[in-house]
């Protein structure tokens, strides 16, 4: 079972396509937790634990393990040997580089992390990012237009006619095919979100944003239609018990009623 496969067949199985952002930040951890390597495992089992029937994929990002070094890495290793081996897993590292460099980025993603799929920044072009797509049975998401408000900045500046996220998305539609491109949309981007899915309407679409980033999952999913997506919740999900005692039940809660509201609101 190649990577894209792993996702459907996960989407069947828990009748999902939430994704939670396993980011943890030691400090917004409940009080009875500790404030350590080991207490961050402990947060993550939990919400594992507590959400694995629900989702399709988590996403890791890996700056919030990376910032620990050799112990924060094993930390990494740790979280995702945790994760049910049907549940699809991101590598949210924003990989890209010139080809050599990509090339041991997507080894050590794929082949030592054993990740489903990665995301790529696409400006330094084509050769940076063949590397990845090289891994014919992984994913790759492409930044295209992010959720942070710096994606004005570039991401929505014209080039000629268009906008640079519409030039990135003709210029890389063929660098891959349905089954290993797609693409990262911000959810606070509903109008753009219509636009780019008119234009790839067949390409899974990775969509961070919903929650904590103002992102309203009734707007992302008219925006969508009925296009393939993973729609992405991190801190309004893995934060949602706060410093109950019984924090894993809030988690579980949190992610039942968005997994129920993204259903809802594409039928």
């Amino acid at each position: 079972m190649n990577s894209i496969e792993k996702l459907i067949a996960a989407e069947k199985k828990n009748n999902s396509i939430l994704c939670v952002g396993l980011d943890i930040v030691a400090e917004k951890m409940p009080d009875k937790l500790e404030r350590s390597i080991e207490g961050m495992l402990e947060f993550n089992k939990a919400i594992i634990e507590s959400t694995s029937d629900l989702v399709s994929s988590y996403k890791i990002n890996f700056a919030f393990y990376e910032q620990y070094g050799k112990r924060g890495y094993e930390l990494l290793e740790n979280t995702i040997a945790m994760i049910p081996s049907d549940i699809h897993i991101i590598a949210d590292a924003k990989r890209g580089d010139i080809g050599n460099t990509s090339a041991a980025y997507a080894k050590a993603v794929f082949e030592e992390l054993k990740c489903d799929s990665i995301t790529v920044s696409p400006y330094m072009g084509k050769d940076s990012v063949s590397p990845f797509l090289d891994y014919s049975d992984k994913m790759v998401f492409l930044l295209c237009l992010t959720s942070n408000s710096g994606s004005n900045d570039f991401e929505k500046e014209k080039i000629g006619d268009k906008y640079l996220y519409e030039v990135v998305l003709e210029k890389s539609m063929n660098w891959g095919g349905t089954d290993n491109l797609g693409y990262v949309v911000g959810a606070t981007h509903p109008e753009e979100l219509k636009n780019i899915r008119d234009l790839a309407n067949d390409r899974y679409f990775l969509i961070p944003g919903i929650g904590a980033q103002g992102g309203s999952p009734d707007e992302v999913m008219d925006a969508n239609g009925s296009g393939p997506s993973i729609i992405n919740s991190s801190r309004g999900i893995i934060y949602a018990g706060g410093n109950e005692d019984k924090y894993a039940d809030f988690i579980r809660l949190a992610a039942l009623e968005l997994r129920n509201q993204l259903n809802e609101a594409r039928i």
